[in-house]
């Protein structure tokens, strides 16, 4: 039987998987859909209202970027979050995200719904989170993520708990270890621009 080759990881993506444990490189190389929370995960958390109850989020570029090339990739990306804004539909439009679903309560159910659409297992399926609503589909999926300002006990049970802050790269970081996990990150660092239009961040 003849041995199927092996393509050489680029010298980003084994830097990233030196920090990552053997049984979450393997958890992410099973990944084929990723799922986010929005507040505390993309953003940092904090809720912005003007004096006319204007609603304001901040996100990173960082993060859209590592969103945009999970879809490139061919791994489904997936917003599920408590509340409602049409803040989170317009950046999830940018990014050419097809799966967004607010002001869920059970996120588990829905997460559960999208994969079987989807054909997926749950444990082809991550989640990033970072609080009490997230944890039933922390606890249920193939590979869970969270934040470092999470609740110690929401981020003691994940897989993995990002170093960079909420809002501000953690899901970048997370999408590089899902990427490098799968020798896919090198295609972005030498092969130039993400390949679809519009915004790119």
């Amino acid at each position: 039987m003849m041995n199927t080759p092996t393509i050489p990881l680029h010298p980003a993506e084994a830097q990233i998987l030196a920090k990552l444990p053997e049984n979450v490189r393997n958890q992410l190389r099973q990944l084929r859909m990723m799922v986010f929370d929005v507040d505390g995960v993309l953003t940092d958390g904090r809720l912005w209202y003007s004096e006319h109850g204007e609603e304001f989020k901040s996100f990173h570029a960082l993060d859209g970027h590592g969103l945009r090339m999970l879809g490139e990739s061919g791994i489904h990306v997936a917003l599920i979050t408590g509340r409602e804004s049409g803040i989170v539909s317009r950046r999830a439009a940018e990014l050419g995200i097809p799966f967004v679903h607010q002001g869920v309560r059970d996120k588990i159910a829905v997460l559960t719904q999208i994969a079987q659409e989807n054909g997926l297992s749950l444990s082809e399926v991550g989640y990033m989170g970072d609080d009490l609503i997230d944890l039933p589909a922390m606890q249920r999926v193939g590979f869970s993520a969270s934040v470092s300002e999470a609740p110690f006990y929401i981020s003691q049970i994940a897989s993995w708990v990002a170093t960079l802050p909420a809002g501000q790269g953690a899901v970048r970081e997370c999408c590089d270890a899902i990427l490098a996990a799968q020798n896919r990150l090198a295609a972005f660092i030498t092969g130039g621009p993400l390949k679809t239009t519009g915004v790119i961040q």
